[in-house]
This record gives C-alpha cells, sequence and structure tokens, in this order.
C-alpha cells in the first residue's frame, strides 16, 4: 500500500473500533446490569439494546447518498458527535427510557456507510480488497475488546462507566479524521448516480451480502439478550466475571477466522465461506439449549464467534469491491442499514421472547431465523451474479 491508504487505513479502522464498540460493549451486560433503571422490563430492555440499531437504519441510506453529494468527512464529523452526545445521556440516566433515549441519538451518528465509502475512495482497486479486509477485521477486534471491557467497565462503575468511555472515544475518533485521514480529492468522490443505486438495488449478489448483515447481527443481538444471564444463573459466572470468558475466547476465534479469510479471498471460495460462516451462528442457539458446563459453552460460543467474525470480514469487503464506483456509499448505506435493523430486530424481538420464554425460546428463534436466511440464500442463487 502507498503512503495514502496507509494513513486512511491508520485513522479509520480505529475509528471503525471506536463506533463499534458503542454497540458491542453493552451486549454483552445490558440485560444483566438494566435490571437497576428504573422502570426496566426484558422488553424495555431488548428496545434499549435494539434502539441504537434502529435510527442507525434509518440514517445509513441519507447519510451515505449525502456524503456522495456534500463529501465524507462533514458526515463522519457530524455523526461522531451525535454520538457523543448520545452517550452523555445515557451516562446520565437512571431511567431505562432515558436509556433508550440516549441509545437511539448514538444511533443517529449514522456514519458506516460514509466510512466504508471513503476507505473505498482512498485505496486502489487493486488493493481495495485488503483494505476492505482490515476494516472488516477491525470489526471483529472491536467486538474482542467490547466483550472484554463491557463487563470490565460495568463491574467497575456500571452502564454509566461505557457510555462515558464511549463518549470520549466519539470526540477522539474526530481526531483522528481531522488528523490522519486523508480528504480525497473532488475527482475522487464522483457525484451520486441514481442509476448506479438503481443497480445495486437490482442485484441479487447485493440482496444475498446485506441479507447477511442482517441476519447476522439479529441473532448475535438476540443471543446476547439471553447469555449473560444464562452464564449467571445456569453456569454460576458472576456478570463482573464474564471478560474471562469472552476474552480467550474471542482472541481464539478471531486468530482462527484471520487464516480463513485469506484463504477465501486467495481462492476465490467467499461464497463458500460465507455459507459455512452462517451455518456457524446456529452454535450461539446451540449455546442457549445445550450448554451445561463451561466446556460446552466454550465450543459452541467458539463456533457461533467464528462464523460472526468471518462475516464481519467478508460480507462489506465484496460489496464494496463489486459495487459500480459512483454507488458506492449509497451501496455501503444500504449494507449498514440492514445490519443495525437487524441489531434493532434482534434486540426487540429477543427481549419479548426472553421475557416470556426465557432463554429457551430465544434459542429456538435463532433457529427458525436461521432457516429462513437459508431459504431466501437458496432463492438468490440464480440472481447473484455480479453487477
Amino acid at each position: 500500500m502507498n503512503a495514502i491508504e496507509r494513513r486512511a487505513l491508520g485513522g479509520l479502522a480505529p475509528l471503525y473500533v471506536f463506533r463499534m464498540l458503542g454497540l458491542f460493549m453493552v451486549l454483552p451486560v445490558l440485560t444483566v446490569y438494566g435490571g437497576d433503571y428504573r422502570a426496566s422490563t426484558p422488553l424495555l430492555l431488548g428496545l434499549a439494546m435494539g434502539a441504537y440499531g434502529l435510527s442507525q437504519a434509518v440514517l445509513q441510506i441519507p447519510l451515505g447518498l449525502l456524503s456522495d453529494r456534500w463529501g465524507r468527512k462533514p458526515v463522519i464529523y457530524t455523526g461522531l458527535a451525535l454520538f457523543a452526545l448520545g452517550s452523555v445521556i445515557a451516562a446520565h440516566t437512571d431511567s431505562v427510557y432515558g436509556l433508550i433515549v440516549g441509545r437511539v441519538l448514538q444511533g443517529c451518528g449514522a456514519i458506516s456507510a460514509a466510512v466504508m465509502a471513503l476507505v473505498a475512495d482512498l485505496t486502489r482497486d487493486e488493493k481495495r480488497g485488503i483494505a476492505m479486509a482490515v476494516i472488516g477485521a477491525s470489526i471483529g477486534v472491536a467486538f474482542m475488546l467490547a466483550v472484554i471491557l463491557g463487563p470490565a467497565l460495568a463491574g467497575a462503575g456500571g452502564l454509566a462507566a461505557i457510555f462515558w468511555v464511549t463518549a470520549v472515544l466519539a470526540l477522539v475518533g474526530i481526531l483522528l479524521v481531522w488528523c490522519v485521514v486523508p480528504t480525497p480529492p473532488v475527482a475522487r468522490r464522483p457525484a451520486v448516480s441514481s442509476s448506479g443505486f438503481r443497480t445495486v438495488l437490482g442485484s441479487g449478489l447485493t440482496w444475498r451480502l446485506v441479507s447477511g448483515a442482517f441476519f447476522s447481527h439479529l441473532l448475535l443481538t438476540a443471543l446476547f439478550v439471553a447469555l449473560p444471564p444464562v452464564l449467571v444463573d445456569r453456569l454460576g459466572w458472576p456478570a463482573g466475571e464474564h471478560w474471562k470468558l469472552y476474552g480467550p475466547l474471542m482472541l481464539g476465534t478471531f486468530i482462527l477466522m484471520l487464516p480463513l479469510m485469506r484463504l477465501a479471498e486467495r481462492g476465490e471460495k467467499a461464497p463458500l465461506a460465507l455459507n459455512l460462516g452462517a451455518l456457524a451462528l446456529a452454535g450461539g442457539s446451540a449455546t442457549l439449549l445445550l450448554a451445561t458446563g463451561p466446556v460446552a459453552a466454550v465450543v459452541l460460543l467458539g463456533i457461533f464467534f467464528t462464523g460472526f467474525n468471518l462475516l464481519e470480514a467478508l460480507l462489506p469487503a465484496q460489496l464494496t469491491r463489486k459495487a459500480p464506483v459512483d454507488a458506492r456509499g449509497a451501496a455501503s448505506g444500504l449494507y449498514a442499514t440492514l445490519q443495525f435493523f437487524g441489531t434493532f430486530v434482534g434486540g426487540s424481538l429477543g427481549g419479548y421472547l426472553f421475557g416470556v420464554g426465557g432463554a429457551n425460546a430465544v434459542a429456538w428463534f435463532g433457529f427458525a431465523v436461521l432457516s429462513i436466511w437459508g431459504l431466501f440464500w437458496w432463492w438468490l442463487r440464480e440472481r447473484a451474479s455480479a453487477y
């Protein structure tokens, strides 16, 4: 990579880590510590977990399109400022409704599409796959850090400590974009093309990839509605010590994911790798049903996290490599919209099902979702040609 590409990744990969920490750090702790908020119920805590995803989903495409017209950096600055404000509100509240408001405002900083498009703007075609793989891997790093830091921070200072940290990270992100990330020349930032966006929307390949973002994040969020209480009640692991499980587990699955990702990219086996990654997500539901001891929990969660990290790396890399150059921001916006809408659906339905049927209901819901996802991918198999 040349100097501009290295600077771009050096600033944007950490930025992606900071932003995804805001989503991921609350996942392993919200349903355990959220009971201390006034008026909390499993349904409302699920809504608080998923509310971030709802506002992200609503705004990703508009802000992706806006970044195509006005430039990436102004959109990114605005989004990070909103994210910091929402974090402060969530840190101050003692009500579950205030928590939901803070999470909605956090999600209004919907900059994932603009960041992904900026990476594409600042990298050459032959290096873009590597760049997107780095960004995808950074999401895996964020998840690994989040499931370690979230329980540790919450154990030390409650959920408020998590939100204060995310507010500070948002401000650091603004400085990174300002001082480190190059500004792409105007010529490299094409105008919005309605025909390009129509091409994106009309491609079966698009819908295969963005549906992967939707279903994988739905399953992740639903899992973490039920998993922390299961670890506490069934396995007897105190909430403040869950990082001792998540830390080694995430490190091991991340190390395992990297060579799998490289093999898929180099051997043009990405479709097969995506199928296997999706299948591995069944490990999450199996954990809720079958994990009665630490060995079973580690094995089943390891299968789930390996698949999830592989999907997080491959899906955006495939999409931005295939999308027309004049619609990258919009294509990235569609991807991020479905990704975060999956977070909202998973949190909301997972919270409702956990309230009425416990962890087993969430587990069977996960298996049903995987079946629907598999049917959808099969239906698109003839339509998944390139753009």
